[in-house]
């Protein structure tokens, strides 16, 4: 929820410049909020378990010290999980989150979690799958329209080089297929970045023993012979 959380504005600053200054910053959600984007992870653990994938969903949170939004989420969560009983649950702090992302990413499918916390795992997560060179995001409204982007940025450095690894956009588009419906057409892209990684010499830009142009061709002909 972008419209959540400590980025909605709520805080303010008294006695600014002074030795007594205070800062707030609030973090604010409201149960519909919360329920929305719990209702989203639901159907997308159910969605990737169907495709055969684990299909668990882990809320990462900090209940322990959060204990008013923590709460709420917490409970939103369990609740809702009455009426996904085909979906395993689980719960960790966002501390712990961290740790167990790096020891044993295994553990972790789908992570429903606050949106201050998320935007910082979001680069842990990227890291790990490969870098920002193959990681993509996107911001959904399941209702209407929505926005994906490859999250590494647009590279200005880069211009004009033919060096950039353009898997990351290639993962954006499946994604934003994945979100219209075109399952199919999303899973072929899906397939064919699956086999270009096994190919090429690095996810990183300049690295790849390709160039942006031949890695996206290899990609296209997978997806044309397939």
């Amino acid at each position: 929820e972008n419209t959540g959380g400590l980025y909605t504005g709520h805080g303010g600053v008294t006695r600014k410049g002074t030795p007594y200054e205070v800062a707030t910053q609030v973090m604010v959600y409201d149960r519909q909020m919360i329920d929305r984007c719990l209702e989203y992870a639901f159907n997308l653990a159910r969605d990737r378990k169907e495709e055969g994938k684990p299909g668990k969903l882990t809320l990462v949170h900090k209940t322990n010290v959060l204990t008013h939004v923590g709460d709420l989420w917490y409970r939103a969560f369990m609740e809702m999980a009455k009426k996904f009983s085909d979906i395993e649950t689980d719960y960790n702090h966002i501390d712990a989150a961290c740790m167990w992302m790096v020891k044993n990413p295994e553990w972790f499918d789908v992570m429903v979690i606050p949106n201050m916390f998320g935007d910082i795992i979001t680069d842990l997560g990227a890291m790990i799958q490969g870098g920002m060179g193959i990681a993509a995001g996107g911001n959904i409204n399941p209702g209407g329209t929505s926005m994906f982007e490859p999250i590494g940025g647009s590279a200005p450095k880069y211009t004009g080089k033919n060096v950039i690894n353009p898997l990351a956009a290639i993962e954006a588009g499946r994604m934003m297929l994945k979100q219209l419906g075109e399952k199919e057409a999303a899973k072929s892209i899906e397939d064919a970045v699956s086999y270009v990684c096994t190919k090429i010499e690095s996810l990183s830009a300049g690295k790849m023993g390709y160039s942006t142009s031949e890695i996206g061709d290899m990609v296209s002909e997978y997806i044309s012979g397939s």
